[in-house]
């Protein structure tokens, strides 16, 4: 999924949307599926493989942003029935129920790597008739999926954690604004209710372990009546946050599976270097935010309020941390080096958006196996080893689509102003070129490439700025000293 969630509003023949689709072409982006994969994926929609366990009297259900149809997760939460703690049942959409292995479709995924997100468009991994439809974990719909069951203790810790292949049925789909209400006003289902509850027992483990996880705030660019842009912040919710815990304990569960079999693949993050950290205090500074040198990072990240325009945009600047991320494979009973993703301050794996990542697939039939004390299939294990390479390319791709997304964006924002002059910070400078580097304005809370033709830049320092090009489509933000 994005870093860097950005979507937007506007009238479709607008000046920023034919940005867009000249970067989708300049980016070589998959276009249209082949017709021999739309043709398998009918095929496969139509008869899917499914398994014999009925689980569709569970009463799961869904929480994603208004409107989505390709639903990987669907969930229900119980009190245990012995013994105290919770039950939490996580269904995973089943795609391998509907791709087979080396054919047209296999093939195509394997070509795009993960779903592409642009503010006006979603670039998808699989067809719509099975992302939003066949595999997609609709309410009212019976579908294969992956049904794990986490049981944990009254703090919320998993004792014990399996996962195994079940017909489902999701009975709702939820989104978070109305799953926060429900929950705040007491009127929520009791298996609802418990969201909260479990939410923030594993967001106090999550504390506990040193781990963090970042509410991003979702950026929505709006087109006025004049053709401006504009930048506006959708904060995230307690109740995002707790459905993210649930996705979580998912894949560290997972991950656990597997190192205990030898065999599987671990998404993992080494330790962020000095220098990004300098960076984001540096950012911080611009932003104005007190960051005293004895308070660590996480703690930093969860005193912030992401309904503050300021936290907001520092929250999307540590998205700068994720980079380094990779994945670990490994087989033959061995120990997987490196194990650790340093956010999740544990092992942890990429398990459940099959519908939207390559990787999921194979995790998900790896931890079938695993809990099953079965050997895993041949065809998932023979591409273990090229995943890693696999998903760093789709990465860089996913990287440069929202990069590159993000420039036009601000451009769009800032086109009718050049010459304006703005409050900024200089959070970078290029190490052999020290008048050329990265400056963070105060307001918009935007971050451009700045040039000076004389001095040095002021590393750290506020100065003025004035923007000297801002064009969607043909020049990126530049700035110079004011």
């Amino acid at each position: 999924m994005p870093r860097r969630h950005l979507h937007m509003t506007g009238a479709e023949g607008a000046a920023l949307r034919a940005a867009l689709r000249d970067l989708r072409t300049r980016l070589g982006v998959p276009a249209a599926f082949p017709a021999e994969v739309l043709a398998e994926a009918e095929r496969a929609a139509a008869a899917p493989r499914l398994p014999a366990e009925d689980a569709t009297d569970l009463e799961l259900f869904t929480i994603d942003p208004p409107g989505s149809v390709d639903l990987d997760q669907a969930m229900h939460l119980a009190l245990r029935p012995a013994g105290g703690g919770y039950r939490v049942h996580y269904a995973i959409a089943d795609v391998a129920a509907f791709v087979t292995p080396g054919g047209a479709l296999d093939a195509e995924a394997h070509r795009r790597v993960n779903t592409l997100y642009f503010p006006d468009e979603r670039i998808p991994l699989h067809p719509a008739v099975l992302s939003e439809d066949a595999a997609s974990l609709l309410p009212g719909r019976t579908r294969p999926a992956l049904l794990w069951r986490l049981d944990l203790d009254a703090d919320g810790r998993v004792e014990t954690a399996g996962v195994r292949r079940a017909l489902v049925r999701s009975r709702a789909r939820l989104d978070y604004d109305g799953v926060q209400k429900a929950i705040d006003s007491g009127t929520a289902e009791p298996a609802l209710a418990l969201l909260k509850i479990v939410g923030t027992l594993r967001e106090a483990l999550e504390t506990e372990r040193g781990g963090i996880s970042l509410n991003v705030p979702e950026q929505e660019v709006v087109e006025g009546a004049d053709g401006s842009y504009s930048l506006t912040y959708r904060a995230p919710l307690p109740a995002d946050g707790w459905n993210a815990q649930i996705s979580l304990m998912t894949g560290m569960a997972a991950a656990d599976l597997m190192i205990a079999t030898g065999t599987g693949v671990l998404r993992t993050l080494p330790a962020a270097p000095d220098g990004a950290v300098g960076r984001l205090r540096r950012a911080a500074k611009a932003l104005r935010i007190d960051w005293p040198h004895h308070v660590p990072y996480a703690a930093l990240v969860r005193s912030l309020d992401p309904h503050l325009p300021a936290h907001a945009a520092f929250l999307q600047e540590c998205t700068a941390l994720l980079r380094g991320a990779g994945y670990t494979v490994f087989t033959g009973g061995r120990t997987p080096d490196p194990a650790l993703h340093s956010a999740v301050a544990a092992p942890y794996a990429h398990c459940t958006a099959p519908l939207r990542r390559l990787v999921d697939r194979y995790t998900g039939e790896l931890c079938v196996a695993a809990s099953a004390g079965a050997e895993p299939p041949q065809w998932a294990v023979g591409a273990l080893e090229a995943l890693p390479h696999e998903m760093a390319e789709g990465s860089r791709l996913a990287n440069s689509v929202e990069r590159e997304s993000v420039d036009l964006v601000e451009a769009a924002v800032l086109k009718d102003r050049i010459g304006e002059t703005f409050e900024a910070t200089v959070i970078d400078i290029r190490e052999q070129e020290p008048r050329v580097g990265t400056v963070h304005l105060e307001d918009p809370a935007v971050v451009g490439r700045v040039e000076s033709p004389a001095a040095p830049l002021p590393l750290g320092d506020r100065i003025r700025v004035r923007l000297t090009q801002a064009d969607p489509g043909t020049a990126k933000i530049l700035f110079a000293p004011a």
